[in-house]
């Protein structure tokens, strides 16, 4: 059977197409564990107590792409929106991931052919001692030409298409670095948010708790100047006022440094800081919150899709160095013609053309190439080895977040008690006082108290929302952008 040259380039070509060195990329497998903490997590209890319904851990693949909407503040929401709009980290991470997939397109056209165009024109005279160099013997003539070139790398072994598999996976990997800068900046503006509304309303407290201390100091003053009080009474009344009142200015410190962080996260400078007072009533603990297998974490966040994508990186960098120390093939062509008029440029008889094809070794190069496909099998390790690590981080801080979340329940469900015995006290203080059952003193000191044990809810209250968030942070924070 006589096989014609057409089909056997055809078969050829096909052949070599195939032809792809060094390893092939695999998603490694997910983590066959089946929860984040060695015993099932208890019951999250104390929710209602705490002022709000008892939160249920839900099975769910993933959160909603605008988790933080969960959390019930329009305010929060603004200031969501202008994080993602004017943030500065986070233009230049997408800066960068445009970069990446241009990166990557430019790459991809090492696959087809490079062609160029060239044209010129001269006018020249030849000395008569040199031969003439046209055809009719003129010294004195202008010389026309116009050609295209043809450049082609024959991939024999792959090198360019792992190269391209390279860029591409470069440029998946800087999607999810811009994925995981999206979510850590959403969460540290709810975070920040809810540390200044912590703040703010314990700032509030902590003004009551100096008023009351002050009316008791005034009053054992007096009474001592009336000989009711000893100057001991004074003393300990004077203490118990310097210490709430040492309170607010270590207060006002944390607050105004909050706003400022939430001022830079949402792309605005200090003095242009948000001026709105936050407080914890502004926000709403959800009543579900989302738990996600752990072999469905890890398509989830991230960081570990990012790591990811970098073991498919150093998997195809592998091919392309040991491409690297396989023969070249290059096939080069040109068209054109040359002439001494343009009108007969490109007539039969002034065509020209030529077809060329190179091959290359390198046979001595004192083992440099041999390093380089060592080096990249080292890179692939490491980036395995940062892949598994990235894995258990996403672990550990998906069973720390459940775990506070249980644990801050309780703390809570205390919290929420201790208020309530203690407003309660303050209840029964009053009406004695107004019996005349007890001194005002006694009523004051009860309201200190209440004071005290709001501020410990306060502190209770925000550590459920601020650990909330970092659940929907561990979690990944819902879909990821290329999925979208």
């Amino acid at each position: 059977m006589t096989v014609s040259p057409p089909t056997l380039v055809m078969a050829l070509s096909s052949l070599l197409a195939g032809c792809v060195v060094g390893p092939r990329f695999h998603t490694p497998a997910p983590p066959t564990v089946d929860r984040y903490t060695p015993a099932p997590l208890a019951p999250v209890a104390g929710g209602e107590s705490a002022g709000s319904p008892a939160p249920r851990f839900v099975s769910q693949p993933a959160a909603p792409r605008r988790w933080w909407t969960l959390l019930g503040s329009t305010e929060l929401d603004a200031l969501e929106e202008e994080a993602l709009k004017a943030n500065p980290t986070l233009a230049a991470a997408k800066a960068a991931l445009r970069q990446a997939r241009e990166t990557y397109l430019a790459q991809r056209a090492s696959l087809y052919p490079t062609v160029t165009l060239a044209a010129g024109a001269s006018r020249a005279r030849n000395s008569l001692a040199i031969a003439p160099p046209l055809n009719n013997g003129a010294q004195t003539y202008s010389l026309y030409n116009a050609q295209v070139g043809v450049s082609y790398v024959l991939d024999v072994f792959g090198g360019e298409r792992r190269g391209v598999e390279s860029a591409a996976a470069t440029a998946e990997a800087q999607a999810y670095e811009t994925d995981a800068a999206d979510l850590t900046l959403t969460a540290n503006v709810a975070s920040s948010a809810l540390q200044l509304a912590s703040l703010n309303d314990q700032l509030a407290q902590t003004a009551r708790i100096v008023d009351a201390d002050r009316r008791v100091y005034d009053i054992t003053a007096r009474q001592q100047s009336l000989g009711e009080a000893s100057g001991a009474d004074v003393a300990v009344a004077r203490a118990a006022l310097a210490q709430a009142q040492q309170l607010g200015p270590a207060l006002r410190k944390q607050a105004d440094q909050q706003r400022d962080l939430l001022a830079a996260l949402v792309g605005r400078p200090p003095s242009e800081a948000p001026t709105r007072a936050l407080s914890l009533s502004d926000f709403t603990l959800p009543a579900d919150l989302p738990v996600s297998l752990p072999a469905d974490l890890v398509r989830q966040r991230p960081d570990v899709r990012a790591a990811e994508a970098s073991v498919h990186v150093a998997s195809a960098e592998v091919g392309v160095a040991l491409a690297a120390r396989l023969p070249s093939i290059t096939l080069n062509g040109i068209a054109g013609g040359a002439s001494t008029d343009v009108s007969s440029l490109l007539s039969t008889s002034n065509t020209l053309w030529s077809i060329a094809g190179d091959a290359a070794q390198t046979v001595f190069d004192a083992g440099a190439l041999r390093h380089k496909q060592r080096a990249a099998e080292a890179a692939l390790d490491q980036a395995m080895a940062q892949y598994r690590a990235a894995v258990l981080t996403g672990l550990v801080n998906t069973a720390d977040s459940l775990q506070a979340i249980v644990d801050d329940a309780a703390a809570a469900a205390a919290a929420q008690a201790a208020a309530d015995a203690s407003a309660r006290s303050l209840q029964i203080a009053r009406a004695q006082f107004e019996q005349g059952q007890a001194s005002f003193l006694t009523a004051l000191a009860a309201d200190s108290t209440d004071s005290q044990s709001e501020v410990s809810l306060i502190q209770a209250r925000a550590a459920r929302l601020i650990d909330t968030v970092a659940l929907y942070q561990a979690l990944g924070g819902g879909e990821l952008s290329a999925a979208r």
